[in-house]
């Protein structure tokens, strides 16, 4: 059998400001308004459909932080052939070799050492599905035989922003991996593509579980043993019986988890053996690491200009415009990136995309919001957006789903009046519980605790007026959660 594991960490900082630390690279909607998460899931939902034989399961890595937009987003694909969802959240990220690890570890312990795993990054493109699941089965013949495979995709130009695979002997299916080299020159890069033995490095994989533990036994030993004793600390906490599995979730604990070396399954493992095999893959792959890489899946007009949401272009060549909610006109301009949200304008050359992540530096070491969060934050309850604020005020929408409620909470700092204007809401204020529907309002003093729930079938949509001295996030203490927040 073949099991998908879905790893969604990518923080995506070249693709800023649409992609943010709350809202990650994963996350992010393409022209035709699915994420490159749903994608991923449907990639792995047909690979179970085609290639798999037993048990229909998908397992996500991924911050705890993104479990319900994860799983809201899996919900949404909406496919008949649903499978089980199983979620392995870690605390904290710890690149790419922990996180398949313990999959591995989960896939050996639920299904036996002889059940493959397939690894699919979260924030990947393949526009050709059946070419790439060709390119599965061939690689799961090879891991029942016993070896490491990776997908080596056919360059179809002298990359430099990209790691190669240098490919050496034929075997039954693909060649054998000889060496992993690191982001070139132009120079090496044009070398290696006439070449023909070099592919580009994709991040995918498939192993026979226990032949990649074994193999992170020989060559990353201290991974290794830190893994092992993480899962057994997840066994001892939460073993992974009948009610866990219902639960599709496990949380890694903390403290053994944060023993875990900080490393790329690359280093850790891929470069040391000496029984790596490489799939030669054409299926039309894109890794979407910038927003050169965005643009190019947008047809251009006849100027070569490009447009993700309403744009006018006068005199305008080369240029290309995202904008989530306004019109972006251009006037005699060339060979520019505009990106345009609601709280951040992006104005760039496409030669330089790959600094991106330089303006996220940037925002990082002064503090600013903008490289964590939108205006638009979503929660596990639902949404909010900040419409406009100021010294001692803030004014929110806040949309909650029906059926869920926020949890039981308080405030040192601010009060907060509550005004319904779409659905109906349940309010805990103090001790006194009331129901408000469209035009009705509460007032919260601080240091009141209160609650907000949805009890409707349509979204709770309220407009929340806060004031006083401190108004950041941090300003709340949790007494109840049913999403398992820190109270």
């Amino acid at each position: 059998m073949i099991v998908p594991v879905i790893i969604s960490g990518g923080s995506g900082h070249r693709l800023w400001p649409v992609s943010r630390e709350g809202h990650p690279k994963p996350f992010i909607k393409l022209a035709d308004g699915e994420s490159l998460l749903s994608k991923t899931y449907r990639r792995a939902l047909a690979v179970i459909g085609s290639v798999g034989d037993g048990d229909r399961e998908i397992i996500t890595v991924t911050n705890r932080d993104h479990y319900f937009l994860s799983k809201d987003q899996f919900l949404a694909v909406g496919s008949e052939r649903q499978a089980l969802s199983t979620f392995l959240l870690e605390p904290e990220g710890r690149n790419t070799a922990p996180a398949i690890i313990m999959a591995a570890h989960y896939i050996a312990e639920k299904y036996g050492s002889d059940a493959l795993m397939l690894v699919l990054p979260a924030d990947h493109l393949i526009h050709d599905q059946n070419r790439f699941l060709e390119a599965v089965k061939d690689a799961a013949i090879l891991a029942e035989q016993g070896h490491l495979v990776t997908f080596g995709i056919v360059p179809t130009s002298p990359e430099t922003g990209f790691g190669y695979i240098e490919a050496g002997e034929g075997l039954s299916k693909g060649r054998k991996a000889i060496r992993f080299v690191e982001k070139p020159s132009s120079e090496k890069a044009q070398a290696y593509v006439e070449s023909g033995d070099f592919y580009w490095n994709s991040g995918m994989f498939c192993f026979q579980v226990g032949q990649v533990l074994k193999e992170m036994q020989q060559h990353a030993g201290d991974l290794s043993t830190a893994a092992q004793a993480c899962w057994q600390a997840l066994l001892d906490q939460a073993p992974l019986d009948q009610s866990s599995v219902i639960s599709r979730m496990q949380e890694f604990p903390n403290t053994e988890f944060a023993q875990l070396p900080n490393i790329s399954i690359d280093y850790a493992l891929m470069e040391r053996s000496d029984n790596v095999a490489v799939i030669p893959s054409d299926f039309g792959w894109s890794d979407i690491g910038s927003w050169s890489a965005v643009k190019d899946l947008i047809k251009p007009d006849s100027a070569n200009n490009r447009a993700v949401g309403e744009a006018i272009f006068v005199d305008s060549r080369n240029t290309f415009v995202q904008s989530e909610d306004r019109l972006v006109a251009t006037v005699g301009v060339d060979n520019l990136m505009i990106i345009d949200t609601p709280d951040a304008l992006l104005v760039a050359h496409p030669d330089k995309s790959e600094a991106v992540k330089q303006v996220v530096l940037q925002l990082k070491s002064q503090g600013h919001e903008a490289h964590r969060l939108h205006r638009t934050v979503t929660r596990p309850w639902g949404t909010y957006t900040v419409i406009e604020e100021g010294p001692g005020f803030k004014i929110k929408r806040i949309e909650v789903k029906p059926g869920a409620s926020l949890s039981l909470q308080m405030h040192h700092h601010r009060s907060e009046h509550w005004i319904v204007v779409g659905g109906m809401a349940k309010v805990l204020n103090g001790d006194q519980e009331i129901m408000l529907s469209t035009n009705q309002s509460t007032y919260i003093p601080a240091g009141h605790k209160h609650r907000l729930e949805n009890p409707g079938l349509l979204d709770l949509v309220m407009i929340a007026v806060q004031s006083g001295e401190y108004l950041g996030e941090d300003d709340i203490v949790r007494f109840e959660d049913n999403y398992g927040r820190a109270c």
